[in-house]
């Protein structure tokens, strides 16, 4: 067969394109190292000698993953999976380029037959006989030009007067309350209509799906809107809500916009269901609309393939006028990918993805009523569960959309926690928490396509739409499998942490003033604190600045607790400030030792913080005391050896004949007491007598199991802990105190050598002198070290400074060392 060259080449060019970014891809995934294109090194003007194709190819490689390899971190976006039809899609774009270079009559021809081929294929396959089609990029582009198709049709003299025949009788446009948000304004906006004429119809209060059209409001609205002399045009009807999935009552509507001659546009995922040999009555009266739009390209997986309008209408002129087709063959090329795909895929494929789909959908709504804890919309309204799926309604037994969301019951039936609390603003609690669950879950199962959505009625809801991301994504029934088990794990710790909010907040107000619990429905976790300074005479500049000192450093060490509880400082743009967030628990979770850990670490904190703030003063009177002390000391020696001896070279010489036992003694400077002592003991004894070293007080401190987590309740069965064990603080090794806790200062000894360093005895303490009460948080003796430091630091300068201050041939010893 003979194939033209430039066409083969196309294809050759393409695969190879393809090619290099596959293999930059896998080079990705696989972590090897590879060129870096930074914004940095993009040159800023063009090349004069250029580039060829493989270089240009890996420049747009790392253009693409520059975020990825710039933060060292595999991208959490889902990357769509191009497979052989979307290489077919790809490909019918290069062809494009090539064929609109064709002569005028060949390229007619073509376009032509691509156009036919198309419309006949797709009106076929969706059930929709005697059909045009009309190929646009923006999937609400059809409907806009489906609009003009009807303002040309209803107003006679539009095409030569223009928009001033519409002041005769203003169109009205009718859409559903649960439509696409923004449709009616964009018509509004691309018609040069006001927006008086756009009308929301409510949807279903008492009978029939909440996300479903209210008929009978419909037909009210109307026959008002005639009344008033208004011309009705259009209604917009949904087979398949974005939110919900849900199908208008189509039939109904089709025999209201018969009555009162409006066009009857449907538009939905659910549509895709037309494709396949059971069809539900609800989506098979969309084939009696007026017009429908497809979006084809997601339902199959085609890359940058456009979405499909198709319309019935006898006047071709109009349809000309309105934008729906086009004098110029280069347009009609729009078509030419999907006319490439669908013949790559055949009617079969087509249906098999689509069948796909739904058996997915149907596979994950099975298993959600398999488990005890889950209903569905159809079980019995006094069954309690966890979870409640909120889609297939009517008789909607194929509806590609499945929406979940976490239960309220499972408050009362879990645990023996109590929910109190939750009766104000409990609607809230439950969307920040179900909001928590669709994270997760599109984290956790990405393949799985799983996102949140934000319904009036029920909330927040989980929603898989595998119709939209299942040929994307590649989602398989092993990754339903999956999702359901991720479903059940994130359930459990939900319940349990919905349990305790309330019993963390009751042990948060025992331990009030110091701990104030920060009421924030939106957060889905255990509850948010914040340490409070005890200090009254702080001013407010200061008490802030305190307050974030804490906070920071508290939730610095709660994050270096062994303890499976994330802390954190709560979302990015949050407007709770200086907090301590806490994320989700299980129910071997002990809320009251949880809190007095909190508690006592802050305490810790504070008072660690205050202790360093009196140490300068106390230093600073300890000098002073010793200098009137020194200058007290030399005097007494003036008195004592006479002024000869305080000459210079007489005064060595009297000293050589005649040396002198000086009756002075030295003192030391106890930083704990704040204290000049005397050095009399030191001398006589060789060691320095220092005073009784400050204590904690004794007490007993639990023993964890190895591997055991903090603050798990003692009995408590849980997955990562599944024996007994009793929970307290962990057992550290005590460290000796500083040895460094005096300085010594002592006027020059007499002319026989110096007494030997004394060693500091009473620094020496046993580790099982020290042991920490529950109060005390396991970082107590890191914090004692810091305290103990900075007081040899302070030491150290105040001695400094006193040597700088003493006449000649006086020492500074300093003891302890």
């Amino acid at each position: 067969m003979m194939v033209d060259s430039t066409l083969a080449q196309v294809g050759k060019n393409l695969s190879e394109a393809m090619r290099i970014l596959g293999d930059g891809q896998r080079e990705l995934q696989a972590g090897t190292e590879r060129p870096c294109f930074s914004k940095s090194s993009i040159p800023g003007p063009l090349q004069g000698d250029g580039q060829d194709v493989a270089s240009i190819l890996h420049l747009v490689h790392n253009l693409i993953h520059e975020e990825e390899e710039e933060e060292d971190k595999p991208s959490q976006h889902r990357m769509q999976n191009v497979g052989e039809q979307g290489h077919m899609a790809l490909l019918g774009h290069s062809l494009a380029a090539y064929i609109s270079v064709l002569d005028r009559e060949r390229l007619r021809k073509l376009t032509t037959r691509i156009l036919s081929d198309t419309t006949l294929w797709l009106c076929r396959l969706f059930r929709f006989e005697n059909g045009s089609a009309c190929f646009h990029e923006d999937d609400r582009d059809g409907l806009v030009k489906v609009c003009r198709l009807v303002i040309n049709s209803r107003y006679e003299e539009y095409a030569s007067e223009g928009y001033s025949v519409l002041s005769s009788k203003q169109p009205i446009i009718y859409q559903s309350a649960s439509c696409r948000p923004g449709l009616g304004q964009h018509l509004c906006s691309q018609l040069g209509l006001p927006l008086s004429s756009l009308c929301t119809v409510p949807c279903n209060t008492i009978f029939g799906s909440q996300h479903q059209m209210d008929v009978a409001m419909l037909d009210k609205l109307i026959k008002e809107d005639i009344e008033a002399g208004k011309l009705p045009l259009l209604l917009i009807a949904n087979a398949g809500t974005p939110g919900a999935g849900h199908t208008d009552k189509l039939g109904r509507l089709k025999d209201l916009c018969d009555q009162y001659s409006l066009w009857l546009h449907v538009e939905g995922v659910n549509l895709a269901t037309l494709a396949l040999g059971q069809v539900t009555s609800a989506v098979m009266a969309a084939t009696r609309s007026d017009s429908m739009t497809l979006t084809p390209g997601q339902w199959l997986g085609l890359p940058a393939v456009t979405a499909v309008t198709l319309y019935r209408h006898e006047d071709p002129a109009l349809s000309l006028a309105a934008g729906l087709t086009s004098s110029q063959p280069v347009e009609k090329l729009r078509a030419l990918p999907l006319w490439l795909s669908v013949q790559y895929l055949g009617h079969n494929g087509i249906v098999q993805k689509i069948r796909h789909a739904t058996t997915l959908s149907q596979q994950l709504l099975q298993k959600l009523k398999s488990l005890t804890s889950i209903k569905t919309s159809d079980a019995l309204e006094t069954e309690i569960s966890l979870v409640e799926a909120l889609t297939m309604v009517e008789d909607d037994l194929n509806s590609p959309v499945v929406l979940f969301k976490f239960s309220q019951e499972m408050s009362a039936a879990s645990s023996g926690g109590s929910v109190e609390g939750l009766c104000s603003g409990e609607k809230e609690v439950l969307d920040a928490f179900n909001r928590w669950l669709g994270e997760q879950l599109a984290q956790l199962v990405p393949t799985s396509g799983v996102d949140v959505v934000e319904l009036d009625d029920e909330g927040t809801c989980v929603r898989f739409s595998p119709l939209l991301t299942a040929a994307v994504l590649g989602t398989q029934q092993e990754d339903v499998d999956v999702l359901v088990e991720k479903l059940t794990e994130l359930v459990v710790v939900m319940s349990s942490t919905l349990c305790l909010r309330q019993d963390f907040r009751e042990e948060t107000h025992r331990h009030s003033p110091s701990l104030r619990y920060i009421e924030e429905l939106s957060w889905p976790g255990l509850g948010i604190i914040r340490y409070e300074p005890q200090a009254e005479e702080l001013d407010e500049s200061r008490r802030k600045q305190q307050l974030q000192k804490i906070n920071t450093e508290l939730l610095k060490k709660l994050q270096e607790l062994d303890t499976d509880i994330i802390f954190s400082t709560g979302p990015e743009f949050g407007t709770k400030e200086d907090c301590i967030f806490m994320g989700m628990v299980t129910e071997d979770i002990d809320v009251s030792e949880l809190v007095d850990t909190i508690a006592a670490l802050g305490r810790e904190i504070e008072e660690s913080g205050r202790l360093l703030e009196n140490m300068t003063e106390v230093v600073r009177k300890g000098i002073l005391e010793a200098e009137l002390q020194l200058q007290k000391a030399n005097e007494e020696k003036l008195m004592e050896e006479g002024m000869l001896r305080q000459l210079p070279l007489v005064g060595s010489v009297l000293n050589w004949f005649s040396p002198v036992q000086s009756s002075i003694k030295g003192r030391t400077f106890n930083l704990a007491a704040g204290s000049l002592d005397s050095t009399e003991a030191t001398y006589s004894t060789k060691a320095q007598a220092g005073r009784p070293q400050m204590q904690d007080t004794p007490t007993s401190s639990s023993k964890r199991l190895p591997g055991q987590r903090l603050f798990r309740r003692s009995g408590a069965s849980s997955d990562s802990m599944s024996e007994t064990s009793s929970v307290g603080q962990p057992e550290e090794t005590p460290k000796e105190n500083s040895s460094l806790n005096s300085s010594v200062l002592t006027p020059p000894p007499p002319s026989p050598p110096a007494p030997e360093t004394p060693q500091d005895t009473s620094s020496d303490v046993t580790p099982e002198e020290i042991q920490e009460s529950p109060e005390q948080a396991h970082t107590q003796v890191e914090a004692a070290e810091a305290v103990e430091a900075a007081e040899a630091v302070e030491a150290v300068e105040a001695i400094e400074a006193l040597e700088a201050r003493q006449p000649d041939g006086q020492e500074v010893e300093q003891s302890g060392r």
